[in-house]
């Protein structure tokens, strides 16, 4: 891919639904870095959209399914896709109860178990950022980073504080 298809090929805006409030300062600062981080370097491109982007991104929940509205650059409707959540639903319920305890340890707890629940924490995270990049296989295409801070936001959407 030319370095022009690939400046096409990224999201430059992401929404989250607005019908998700305002959470805890843990979830909003993890929103907050993974919007920043995808926005700065990502890439993303819907399947049979041959580099029309860049693209617009808006995430939410209906009836426990994930809906992508990819849009382009001007608002251009692009596509809807709209996955389930079911195979997501063990690894983000895993991946709260595994942060919580993060979060409970960087305040009272020694810096070896600070570790250890960290790297639990980044194998889960890399177990649904890999389950996201299948679930979108053929659908629309986006490289591991790109997962990995998808997924971010959709705990982020689960996280209601």
């Amino acid at each position: 891919m030319s370095g022009s298809d690939q400046n096409r090929a990224r999201l430059i805006d992401v929404e989250l639904d607005e019908s998700i409030g305002r959470s805890t300062p843990d979830v909003e600062h993890e929103r907050a870095v993974a919007i920043f981080d995808l926005i700065e370097e990502n890439s993303f491109q819907p399947v049979n959209d041959s580099g029309a982007g860049p693209y617009r991104l808006k995430l939410s929940l209906a009836e426990q399914r994930l809906v992508f509205a990819v849009a382009r650059e001007d608002g251009a409707a692009v596509v809807t896709h709209i996955l389930s959540l079911t195979p997501l639903r063990r690894i983000v319920k895993d991946y709260y109860m595994i942060c919580e305890s993060y979060y409970d340890a960087i305040r009272s707890s020694t810096p070896s178990h600070i570790e250890a629940i960290d790297m639990g924490r980044r194998g889960l995270h890399d177990e649904g950022s890999q389950t996201l990049m299948d679930r979108l296989s053929g659908k629309i295409d986006i490289d591991f980073d790109t997962a990995r801070r998808l997924f971010t936001l959709v705990c982020v959407l689960h996280w209601r504080g």
